[in-house]
């Protein structure tokens, strides 16, 4: 009778705990007394309830509206205006930048890699940075991390990730031990590799670039045979392919061949970037790595003076190349290539980014939408995130004034929400 009763116990508590934890993955929140921000730019909804069932949007409207369940966990959000969360196009949570940072992390072992992604993951998503997108990390540390964040093992945004770039030999990103590949036939394959392993973008590295010291930024060092041969591999996958990129020769060649996005554009004229609004390729412009108002943030982490000097240089002719792309209506997605929540400015990398936008052009709202619903259509997932609507996930950020009247609302977030569950709340 003893055993009985110690095995009924024993069952009894496992099935109440499960109970618990049913009722806290399911139970429903309602985010009450909030203005719903309109990215297109409609009248926002004042005084407004977002239900939340699980991990999606079940209604949103002005209160008495929506009807909360009895039950429901609310969170006033009452002062605040409601936003998607943010979104990142140009992430390396693996990154090492020439200088004092390089040479703390020589010897870093993929084991200490992962766990340095991770916690850059979780710190991501405190900055209301929902959705990110990886063009290139090492040793497929990120699609083992965007795995365990999408099993529930790890906190962090939702991750669309490139596997490892595609470099070639002497090529901008070819240093220390990576491998490089050389050659239609070869960068073929490293696309299937990158495609088999999970990749769901492939990047390849097309011109110089700021952090590989010597040459021109704006050189074209992979043959057209080679970018073609890999957008047309790619997309055979259904995969897409963006290239990082400073020159408008290189730019156009791949644009010829499908390319499907450019990061960076330091030097892109308005030939070049008419070429893209025509063929609708998209620019993740990476400005705030270029500008003054983050030099300060590089000298703080022992960037090298060649560094310095390379960053500073083509900032003149990177901002030029923004501006001109405002004003010819190109895709811009909003990208940092720092983690989204470095310091910066003030603020953290991803808000000044979006601030810069509204410097060199875009409108408050135009911004905002380079940084939510922008970047939902390039990665093909509108229909699930970048907006808050019935259906989509709850991926939510409240911020404390109206971001399409002061972009600078981006800096201060009080509530982040991704898929229904809060990772923070300063309400």
């Amino acid at each position: 009778m003893l055993i009985t009763r110690v095995h009924f116990n024993i069952v009894f508590l496992i099935f109440l705990a499960i109970s618990v934890q049913a009722a806290d993955t399911f139970a429903a929140t309602a985010i009450v007394g909030g203005t719903v921000v309109d990215l297109e730019g409609k009248a926002p909804i004042e005084n407004a309830v977002i239900l939340v069932e699980g991990e999606r949007i079940a209604a949103i409207g002005a209160a008495g509206s929506v009807a909360i369940p009895d039950g429901a966990i609310q969170v006033d959000a009452k002062g605040t205006w409601l936003i998607p969360g943010l979104m990142n196009m140009h992430v390396h949570l693996g990154l090492i930048l020439p200088g004092k940072m390089a040479a703390e992390l020589a010897n870093e072992s993929e084991a200490a890699l992962a766990l340095r992604m991770a916690a850059s993951a979780r710190e991501t998503l405190q900055a209301g940075v929902t959705t990110i997108r990886l063009p290139g990390d090492t040793a497929h540390a990120d699609l083992a991390l965007m795995r365990a964040i999408n099993k529930g093992q790890a906190d962090g945004p939702r991750i669309f990730s490139s596997g490892e770039a595609l470099t070639i030999t002497a090529g901008h990103g070819s240093k220390g031990s990576k491998r490089n590949y050389d050659g239609p036939d070869e960068l073929v394959k490293a696309a299937r590799t990158q495609i088999s392993a999970g990749a769901k973008w492939i990047k390849i590295l097309i011109s110089g670039g700021i952090a590989t010291a010597g040459g021109d930024l704006d050189a074209v060092l992979m043959t057209p045979a080679e970018i073609h041969a890999v957008i047309d591999a790619a997309h055979r996958f259904g995969v897409k392919v963006t290239a990082h990129s400073g020159s408008p020769t290189a730019t156009s060649i791949a644009i010829d061949s499908g390319l499907d996005c450019v990061e960076h554009g330091y030097f892109l004229d308005r030939p070049t970037l008419k070429k893209m609004k025509e063929h609708g390729t998209w620019l993740v412009p990476t400005i705030v790595v270029s500008q003054p108002a983050t030099e300060p943030f590089f000298k703080a982490i022992g960037s090298p003076p060649w560094y310095l000097e390379r960053r500073n240089s083509a900032g003149i002719a990177h901002w030029k190349a923004l501006q001109m792309a405002i004003e010819e209506g190109v895709n811009i997605a909003l990208g940092t290539d720092q983690l989204p929540h470095e310091p910066n400015d003030g603020t953290t990398a991803t808000a000044r980014e979006a601030q810069y936008y509204v410097e060199a052009g875009m409108t408050p709202l135009q911004a905002l939408r380079s940084a939510t619903i922008e970047p939902a259509v390039l990665l093909e997932a509108e229909d699930e995130i970048g907006s808050l609507e019935e259906g989509k996930y709850a991926d939510i950020v409240a911020v404390d004034k109206d971001p399409t009247e002061d972009i600078k609302a981006l800096r201060n977030i009080l509530l982040v929400m991704k898929g229904g569950k809060v990772y923070r709340n300063n309400l």
